[in-house]
């Protein structure tokens, strides 16, 4: 509305043309309450969800039911982000009203992991168009290979800013699903499109490992499975560098990650192990591991962790001016092994540079998806904190 004053004259935007977002930690015990103290009109939620929840099926059935119009997707998770809390056993899940912006989810079947670059084409394509301001992505994390499915969707969409992250299931890596509508899908991915001008996104992604020990050329990989370091097989490799916790394998693995890099120039990606394969001596990554990268060992520092989450949350603040209403986490399950019990420091630290205003959602992950910064390229990472903010001017 317009007011008149003495010497001006003020134009003032109704705050119901912002987005509005209502957060909630959803226990067994108090699912129907949570769900009856919806207080908006949310045409999209996100359920970021452990796989220890009992009741999901029922919940989602009864969310579809109460709001029929609105998209409903997330993923299983290896904890649970809301608010400054991480936890387990629950359902971080957040409303959100767009007032301006235009959503369309899509979603894939996947046959075989050497199917992921067709995946992410087929999302891209049905996803662009020319307001196209941003994609949130959501993988199953065990069938996917996560590095083909973004640069899959690089190809369809390579000026559109692209975020999100792969399923977990705690660190059994057994069984990931995605939730779209009332239903628990294993090898789909989800994207979902954001569209308009109003729209104002940022985005970064940040590690805080430290590398040790000699660089390693890769002499023999296929996509994502790596076969020889030096010449030698890469299982025995890793297990020498292990000790005691070579026994431990592949959980143990999330603990000691591999940095890599195809030329000097170029920003190390983080690659975390999946699956060891004692016939073979091969190891099985999150994401692709190219012959003649080199690689190099890594360990956790916590300090340093918590330290690249805060250079995350400053970076993806830089990218919005006023403050945003919606912060979206994706962190490692590495990451939450080596922090154990210091682990909500990671995202307090997060709330401490976004400031109070914004609701803050999200999981543990197999994998994360964004570029590091403004003008980088989208890559699947692995042992990152990374943070996508919504708000809408």
């Amino acid at each position: 509305m317009f007011i008149l004053s003495d010497e001006l004259l003020i134009f003032t935007i109704p705050n119901n043309l912002f987005m509005k977002v209502q957060q909630l930690s959803i226990t067994q015990d108090n699912w129907f309450e949570s769900l009856e103290s919806i207080n908006i009109d949310a045409n999209l939620f996100l359920l970021f969800v452990s796989p220890e929840f009992k009741l999901t099926k029922i919940l989602l059935s009864s969310l579809v039911k109460s709001h029929p119009n609105a998209i409903i997707t997330g993923c299983s998770t290896a904890g649970e982000i809301s608010d400054v809390t991480v936890k387990d056993k629950t359902i971080s899940l957040t409303a959100i009203q767009f007032q301006k912006t235009n959503l369309n989810k899509v979603s894939v079947k996947i046959k075989s992991m050497d199917r992921s670059f067709e995946a992410g084409q087929k999302i891209g394509s049905q996803l662009y168009s020319t307001d196209l301001k941003h994609v949130i992505v959501l993988s199953d994390g065990l069938n996917v290979n996560g590095a083909d499915l973004v640069s899959g969707l690089k190809s369809k969409l390579p000026n559109v800013s692209i975020t999100g992250g792969l399923a977990a299931d705690g660190s059994a890596f057994d069984k990931t699903y995605i939730i779209e509508n009332n239903e628990m899908c294993d090898k789909t991915i989800i994207g979902l499109g954001f569209y308009g001008e109003d729209l104002k996104v940022g985005f970064s992604s940040r590690g805080g490992w430290n590398s040790f020990g000699i660089e390693r050329l890769v002499t023999k990989s296929q996509k994502n499975v790596l076969f020889g370091l030096d010449g030698l097989p890469a299982l025995e490799i890793y297990k020498s560098f292990l000790g005691d916790e070579a026994q431990n394998l592949p959980s143990s693995g999330l603990l000691f990650p591999l940095s890599m890099r195809n030329n000097e120039n170029e920003t190390p990606l983080v690659r975390t192990i999946l699956a060891v394969n004692e016939e073979d001596q091969s190891l099985t990554f999150a994401g692709n591991i190219p012959q003649k990268s080199y690689v190099r060992l890594m360990k956790a520092n916590i300090d340093r962790l918590i330290d690249g989450a805060e250079d995350s949350a400053i970076s993806a603040k830089q990218h919005v001016n006023e403050s945003c209403e919606l912060a979206i986490l994706i962190s490692c399950v590495g990451r939450r092994l080596v922090l154990k019990q210091l682990v909500e420091e990671e995202v307090e630290v997060v709330r401490g540079i976004l400031g109070n205003k914004p609701k803050i959602t999200g999981f543990y992950s197999y994998g994360e998806i964004a570029p590091f910064g403004e003008f980088s390229p989208c890559e699947l990472h692995n042992q990152t904190m990374t943070i996508t903010t919504l708000s809408e001017c």
